[in-house]
């Protein structure tokens, strides 16, 4: 039997589920059902979801092209699977990194500990695919326990080696230049959110106009909060799927800039009368679905196209590592930066802390014999 990735529609609520189905008699994979149900009821995004459901679907068809019963594989079987990976070239014709790997590993991993729980698979495969370990950087506000028996935690034991790397972002003045190649109000203020604010593309697309708040002085609103800022409220009943991936509640201020740019997407908006009872900021402006909210993929499209159009390589995602990695390059302090990206941990934050290049040589040159003479 062969596993292919299908996407189930319910008729009644328009929910999406993510499956694996038969290729032969589109029957779906119980288990990976029963998964995909937990996921979305554990209030994963739709896109965890969408990525999660492929890659055990990779892992099943593996086991069924060796003749291994995927209930019964042991460590052993994982780690000729995570062979495969490793020695597999991507559609670029490269081999994957070992982040690329981690990213098939993972729900993997999950799947067989969500089976173990279920009673579909032994205890004894999903208890060996982690072990012990002290637990060195705890987040913000973690709870040790008594004792501090609690910073003992389960962690992953087939795990490829990571190079780490600062996340591609953009310059300056290439972000003047993307911002200028937009050719809406709606794209110069998605655009503006994401690389000013900092914001993940779910949590913008689920933006509402009640969530913007654009005065000096919003108590007439019920906040106290001064200044002009926007709240990132987690929804689980976006129309367009949408989700803060965090799921917790948090202000992020704007600058003046943005507070425009949202004045001239409004009035772009009076234009289109479809848009007229859609609570959503940002809608789509023209096709078939004018005035409805903008979905990721149609995002990510708009970002791209603008991105080319530089000569660039935009992509949502980028913006918020633009914002990031200004942050702290500005001086801006990490626990700051931390909240300002709605991070639960400090070591996501860490990433955007990367020496450059041009910082290294600087630090050797202002201790060298010549400058220090």
């Amino acid at each position: 039997m062969v596993l292919r990735t299908e996407k189930a529609v319910s008729p009644t609520t328009g929910e999406v589920t993510w499956l694996l189905v038969d290729e032969e008699t589109y029957r779906p994979h119980p288990e990976a059902r029963e998964f995909s149900l937990y996921l979305r009821g554990a209030g994963r995004s739709p896109q965890t979801q969408r990525a999660y459901i492929p890659r055990i679907g990779r892992f099943l068809n593996w086991c069924t092209g060796r003749g291994t019963d995927w209930k019964t594989a042991g460590l052993s079987d994982v780690t000729r699977f995570k062979f495969h990976v490793e020695q597999t070239p991507t559609r670029q014709g490269q081999l994957p990194t070992g982040k690329t790997v981690n990213a098939v590993l993972t729900p993997v991993c999950e799947f067989l500990r969500f089976c173990a729980v279920q009673g579909h698979v032994a205890h004894e495969v999903a208890a060996r695919l982690s072990e012990p370990r002290f637990l060195t950087s705890p987040p913000s506000g973690f709870d040790p326990g008594e004792g501090g028996q609690h910073l003992m935690i389960k962690a992953r034991v087939l795990k490829a080696p990571e190079i780490e790397k600062a996340p591609a972002t953009l310059t300056t003045p290439q972000v003047a230049q993307v911002l200028e190649a937009a050719r809406t109000a709606r794209d110069r203020l998605l655009l503006t959110v994401l690389v000013e604010g900092g914001l993940r593309i779910g949590e913008a697309l689920g933006l509402r106009r009640e969530d913007m708040h654009l005065l000096p002085d919003s108590t007439h609103l019920g906040c106290r909060i001064r200044g002009a800022h926007l709240h990132v409220r987690p929804r689980q009943d976006n129309e367009n799927g949408a989700r803060a991936k965090a799921g917790r509640h948090r202000m992020v201020p704007l600058t003046q800039t943005a507070v425009h740019r949202y004045r001239d997407h409004l009035a772009e908006r009076e234009e289109i009368a479809e848009a007229a009872d859609c609570d959503y900021v940002f809608v789509n402006l023209v096709g078939g679905a004018v005035g409805r909210p903008v979905t990721y993929s149609n995002a990510k499209q708009v970002i791209e196209r603008i991105g080319k159009r530089c000569g660039l390589r935009a992509r949502p995602h980028m913006m918020r590592h633009t914002a990031a990695t200004q942050w702290i390059r500005s001086g801006v302090a990490p626990d700051v930066v931390q909240t300002l990206l709605g991070h639960a941990s400090s070591a996501s934050t860490a990433v955007y802390v990367h020496a450059h290049d041009e910082d290294l040589r600087a630090a050797v040159d202002r201790l060298a014999p010549e400058a220090a003479r």
